[in-house]
């Protein structure tokens, strides 16, 4: 009898945005903007990246588990995206948009 592996997979999609990215705003135009960053997924002394496109898209697959976010450039005012702290259920990749402040006031 021949037993098939099953793989489960694991991990986040979602939209990187920065914000503001006006000093004020108003009604009807946009606040925050998609960006194009590394993200950085800490865990055990380990650290996995993927980088959001033009469009602030990024999508990763990641072991089971909680981790620590930050970003590798720096954005406005640090390498804080909220949220920080994110948990990867097993066998679900699911949907998670992160936000950046970009201090603009």
């Amino acid at each position: 009898m021949l037993l098939a592996a099953v793989a489960f997979v694991s991990g986040f999609q979602g939209i990187v945005t920065k914000g503001p990215i006006v000093p004020v705003c108003r009604a009807g135009t946009l606040c925050d903007a998609p960006v194009q960053v590394t993200l950085l997924f800490h865990r055990a002394g380990h650290t996995y990246r993927t980088r959001s496109g033009r469009d602030g898209r990024y999508r990763i697959l990641l072991a089971p588990g909680y981790y620590a976010v930050t970003t590798l450039e720096r954005i406005g005012i640090g390498k804080t995206v909220k949220p920080r702290t994110v948990h990867v259920r097993r066998a679900h990749v699911d949907r998670l948009d992160f936000s950046i402040d970009t201090g603009i006031r």
